[in-house]
C-alpha cells in the first residue's frame, strides 16, 4: 500500500489489535476500539490502573494492526511512540464509541463507561507494514 492507502486504511472501522511488549511474557495482544485520522496520531480509550494503560505507560510504545478478514485479505500495522496519556475528555470518548457503535449506542456506551479513570493514550506511527491482496 501507498503511505495514502494505509493511512486511509488505518481510519476505516476496524477493530484494532495492540501489541505491546512486557517483561519475561510475550507481548500482550489485546483488541481494542481506537481513533484515527490520516496524518494524526492513534487514540486509544482504557482505564488507568489497567494491563494495557500499564504496559504501555512502562514501555512508551506499542503497535496497532488492523484486518480485513475476508478475502481479498488487507492489513496495516502501525508503531511508534507515545506522545501522551491524559485523562479523557467526553469530546474523544464519545467520538470513539459512537464510530463503532453509532449514534445511539455508542452515546449510551459513553454514559455508562466513561469516568474519572478512563485515559487517551496518543501514540504517532513511526513504521509501518501493509499488504493488499487485492493488488
Amino acid at each position: 500500500m501507498t503511505s495514502e492507502e494505509r493511512e486511509a486504511f488505518l481510519a476505516e472501522l476496524h477493530v484494532g489489535v495492540v501489541a505491546v511488549e512486557r517483561p519475561d511474557r510475550a507481548p500482550l495482544a489485546v483488541p481494542i476500539w481506537y481513533g484515527y485520522e490520516p496524518g494524526g496520531d492513534v487514540l486509544l480509550w482504557t482505564e488507568r490502573g489497567s494491563v494495557k494503560e500499564k504496559l504501555i505507560t512502562a514501555a512508551r510504545r506499542f503497535a496497532i494492526t488492523a484486518q480485513v478478514e475476508q478475502p481479498p485479505y488487507r492489513y496495516v500495522t502501525a508503531e511508534g511512540p507515545v506522545t501522551s496519556i491524559e485523562p479523557a475528555t467526553d469530546e474523544i470518548v464519545r467520538a470513539i464509541a459512537v464510530r463503532y457503535l453509532g449514534e445511539e449506542e455508542g452515546n449510551a456506551f459513553t454514559d455508562e463507561n466513561f469516568g474519572s479513570t478512563s485515559v487517551i493514550i496518543r501514540m504517532r506511527p513511526e513504521r509501518w507494514l501493509s499488504t493488499d491482496y487485492s493488488k
